[in-house]
């Protein structure tokens, strides 16, 4: 198969969907790997890594889309990339369609074969090809809150992990799914005081279970987080609900209970957020204020550690590209149940039943 790999142009995207190895072990299968220059220096690879690895380097965007039977990339295409995207051709992406109407109108109208790897689902639930951003993304999440909870950032000038003498920060998690529980972890480890919310009560147990002592758990619902909201310096919201939009869990009428200064990083902004205040920003501009409530919402979070990323993903993402490479879409879908669930948009028909619940379209059950 001809697999392209281009360059990712969204806003400060440094991400790169394959490293040299994984092409490596492409091209040594017999694939056809087609690269588009510099699409890997944000990453810290060299075009000649590349070639090494037996890829062909292309020098547009246009030319790796229009040579290949199979695109892989990291983040959604964006409006300048949809008229290159050909009938048939299969875009293999983060594609978070539930948070983008326009997106899902332009996938279908293209007639391609959209496998979103977001939606690709183990039998026990767990979601193999998000787990790697998301444990990036909670990560990211407490380093970003800390640094905007500075006074010369905007914040009220509160450190997480206080010192001798003065309290701690306080954090609240809105979610105990990965997202939730790598932000528990990295708040935990700062010296915060930490509270994970969410509606599983198993989940819950096992957090409680295995997270530090100054990590508590609590049920969600509205009148918790109304109760903790006041003394909280940083909220995070990590809810996922897998392929569709994400539930307004501190709404509008919440933000004036926190304190001026307080900071909101709202993780599940990409699938439409569960900050109702948010709306998706970039690593350019991350960050808005509103009732003096610092907002960060940056829609693809991970691309601003992309070596780590790139290497995380491609660890996940690879077996699943190669399975597709070498079987094509339809046996590979038929003899994987996992990358079935990924398969959202099929030759303009939405087949994956979350999106089309979304925005009201037609939905229909894929055949192979």
């Amino acid at each position: 198969m001809k697999i392209g790999i281009p360059k990712e142009i969204k806003n400060q995207e440094y991400r790169v969907s394959v490293t040299p190895a994984g092409v490596q072990l492409l091209t040594s299968r017999g694939h056809n790997v087609f690269v588009e220059k510099t699409a890997g220096l944000g990453s810290g690879f060299k075009d000649e890594s590349y070639t090494e690895a037996g890829a062909t380097l292309l020098d547009t965007h246009e030319e790796v889309f229009k040579v290949a039977d199979m695109i892989v990339k990291v983040k959604e295409p964006i409006k300048s990339e949809y008229p290159l995207i050909r009938s048939n051709q299969i875009i293999f992406t983060y594609f978070h369609f539930a948070s983008s109407l326009e997106l899902t109108q332009a996938m279908i109208e293209s007639n391609a074969i959209c496998i979103s790897y977001e939606t690709v689902e183990l039998a026990d639930g767990s979601l193999p090809l998000l787990t790697p951003m998301s444990e990036v993304a909670g990560r990211l999440a407490v380093q970003e809150g800390a640094k905007y909870l500075e006074k010369n950032m905007g914040g009220k000038g509160v450190l997480l992990g206080g010192v001798p003498g003065a309290h701690r920060g306080k954090v609240m998690i809105l979610g105990g799914g990965t997202v939730g529980m790598q932000a528990a972890s990295m708040a935990s480890g700062l010296g915060a005081d930490v509270t994970i919310l969410d509606i599983n009560l198993e989940r819950l147990r096992y957090l409680e279970e295995i997270m530090p002592k100054n990590v508590s758990t609590l049920f969600s619902n509205e009148y918790h987080i109304r109760q903790l909201l006041p003394e909280q310096d940083l909220v995070i919201g990590a809810v996922l609900i897998t392929g569709a939009k994400a539930p307004h869990l501190l709404t509008r009428d919440m933000l004036p209970l926190m304190q001026a200064g307080s900071v909101v990083v709202d993780v599940a902004v990409d699938q439409g957020g569960c900050i109702e205040t948010c709306r998706p920003t970039t690593h350019e501009e991350p960050t808005f204020l509103i009732d003096d409530i610092i907002h960060y919402c940056v829609a693809n979070m991970p691309g601003s550690v992309p070596r780590t990323s790139t290497f995380a993903l491609t660890h996940a993402t690879l077996p699943f590209v190669a399975n597709v490479a070498a079987k094509g879409w339809k046996e590979a879908c038929r003899t994987q149940p996992e990358l079935y669930k990924g398969a959202n948009i099929i030759n303009g028909k939405v087949i994956y039943a979350p999106i089309a619940s979304t925005f009201g379209l037609p939905y229909q059950a894929l055949k192979l």
